[in-house]
Order: C-alpha cells, then sequence, then structure tokens
C-alpha cells in the first residue's frame, strides 16, 4: 500500500473489531495529533465553539471575582 486511498480502502474491510483496534491506536501511529500539535490545531481552527467559550468565559469571570478561588497549577501537576 502506497497511497492513503489504499490505506483507506484496506481500513474499511477490515472487521468491526480490527477497525475499533485501530481506532484505539492511531494516537500512537500519529503522535502530531496529540499534545502541543493538537492544541495548536484546536486553537487556529476558526469554528466557534460556544461550550468551550462558555466554560472560558464563566471561568474568567471566578477569577476576576475572587483570584484565590481557583487552584494554583504547580509543575508537579504535569508529572508523568
Amino acid at each position: 500500500m502506497s497511497t492513503a486511498r489504499e490505506i483507506e480502502e484496506a481500513i474499511r474491510t477490515l472487521p468491526s473489531s480490527e477497525r475499533d483496534k485501530l481506532l484505539r491506536h492511531i494516537p500512537a501511529l500519529f503522535p502530531e495529533l496529540a499534545g502541543d500539535a493538537e492544541w495548536e490545531r484546536l486553537i487556529r481552527d476558526e469554528r466557534s465553539r460556544p461550550e468551550l467559550s462558555g466554560l472560558l468565559d464563566e471561568t474568567e469571570k471566578q477569577l476576576s471575582r475572587d483570584p484565590n478561588s481557583l487552584p494554583r497549577v504547580k509543575a508537579s501537576d504535569f508529572a508523568a
């Protein structure tokens, strides 16, 4: 298989259980879809995201009322 179309066609011929397994492994196959690259893609996407915007607006309001109302993020929060 040398083209995306051939790969797509092969995937379509897989049994459902194998397609499900492949779907679970996609992040490992495409590391660029995870982490910072994925956030960058979301940030640059111009589509409206009302639920996310609402959550961020509410968080900003909460912080403006009481800056200490949310826990501080520490480096250890990101340790693997």
